[in-house]
């Protein structure tokens, strides 16, 4: 029965209430569940993010930031756990959820258990070793994919592949990529492109997922079936941090279905800049070739020239030309060296000569035979003698002699 006098609420008006009534609730505001951890993923903001579930049911997970960093142990997929918290509401989504306040282990889950046990022991046959994988051609004509025709792994891998190198052909493989019957179509797919002559490389994957959303590439069969391959297998199941099973198998394994395609093929504007770095260098060896050629027969036309008597005569006649060169130069610069020896003693000369003191101002005594007076020993009175000074001759009469000091008559 409808009432059509009650009045209509707003849906953030519906979620509040739900809200409200969560937080009233003694149960719900303080309660402990204990499950395996599935789709975690830790936010670059620090908060985390996950589900808890068993086998008939699922519930969503958040642990903030502040209260995560007490946490002291690793959280993945397939781990148990006991999480102390309460259920509200996030109101913009109105989904409810679990905000976990503390985290504790409870033990391995079931899928987890399942993975470490096949892993140990594919790995101890040897499924893994380095020495099996199988290289990739560099310019493969057909890529094979085998996964969902409708997810983004393919548009990714499409996308890409006609990006980088539009030359390779695709042929996709359409498969289940979860769920009951996906082992047994991706073997299927595998088995189908790797009989194939015009398959060159095969890429296999999905978008990621929960550790039960990529069960199929934890299956033992589609491990074996990869590692039987005879063309390069590359795993792509777009999970960045976590490993499946067919990862370790694979040849190389991708963290995306993106990272795939780069991997399965080049980039065409690389392979153009090698191809002109690669006729660069052939015109480089070339030429160094050339040189090589004509510094050798230069190499062989000297030898030719100094054994040719002509050219040995002319050497000898530069050489000659060369010493009387350099003999030359030797008696030039001794001649230079003895005239400036010769021009130094005749300035000195000068210097000492008395025209020289005459001319700076100094004046020279001589008796009547013109020897020079230098003592007044060689003076009488009344002698006469000769003056010589710079423009002239002055006779002179000796009138007074002091001995020993020099002599001012005053006026």
């Amino acid at each position: 029965m409808i009432d059509v006098g009650i009045k209509p609420l707003k849906v953030s008006e519906v979620n509040q209430y739900i809200k409200k009534t969560f937080a009233g609730d003694w149960l719900l505001s303080n309660i402990k569940v204990e499950g395996e951890i599935s789709n975690f993923k830790h936010h670059y903001s620090g908060h985390m993010y996950f589900s808890l579930k068993d086998d008939k049911g699922k519930l969503k997970c958040v642990m903030f930031k502040s209260d995560n960093r007490l946490v002291n142990f690793e959280l993945k997929d397939g781990l148990k756990i006991i999480v102390t918290g309460y259920i509200s509401v996030y109101e913009k989504e109105g989904n409810y959820q679990l905000y976990a306040k503390k985290i504790e282990e409870s033990g391995i889950g079931d899928l987890f258990l399942a993975f470490e046990k096949l892993k140990a022991k594919l790995e101890k046959e040897g499924l893994f070793d380095p020495e099996n994988k199988k290289e990739l051609p560099y310019l493969p004509k057909k890529v094979g994919v085998v996964t969902s025709s409708t997810g983004a792994a393919i548009k990714d891998i499409i996308t890409v592949i006609k990006r980088r190198f539009p030359l390779t052909n695709i042929l996709i493989y359409p498969v289940l990529v979860q769920g009951v019957q996906a082992p047994k179509e991706i073997v299927e797919g595998l088995k189908y492109l790797d009989d194939r002559d015009d398959i060159d490389v095969i890429i296999t994957g999905r978008g990621g997922g929960s550790i039960e959303e990529l069960f199929a590439f934890n299956d033992e069969s589609v491990a074996r079936t990869i590692y039987n391959m005879r063309k390069p297998v590359i795993s792509a199941v777009g999970h960045e941090t976590d490993f499946t099973i067919a990862d370790f198998v694979a040849d190389l394994r991708a963290p995306t279905p993106s990272a795939a395609a780069e991997l399965a093929t080049p980039e065409l504007s690389e392979l153009k800049e090698n191809l002109e770095r690669m006729f660069a260098r052939l015109g480089k060896d070339c030429k160094h070739i050339l040189n090589d050629y004509n510094l050798k027969l230069e190499y062989i036309k000297r030898g030719l020239d100094f054994y040719n008597p002509i050219n040995q005569l002319k050497e000898r006649i530069q050489e000659q030309d060369d010493l009387f060169k350099k003999l030359s130069q030797l008696m030039e610069i001794k001649f230079k060296r003895e005239r400036d020896k010769v021009e130094n003693i005749f300035s000195k000369l000068r210097y000492l000569s008395p025209t020289s003191l005459l001319d700076r101002g100094y004046s020279i005594l001589l008796d009547e035979k013109d020897n020079m007076i230098n003592s007044v020993n060689d003076l009488s009175i009344d002698k006469e003698l000769k003056l010589l000074i710079k423009d002239g001759m002055i006779k002179v009469k000796v009138v007074k002699i002091n001995k020993g000091e020099f002599y001012y008559e005053e006026k």
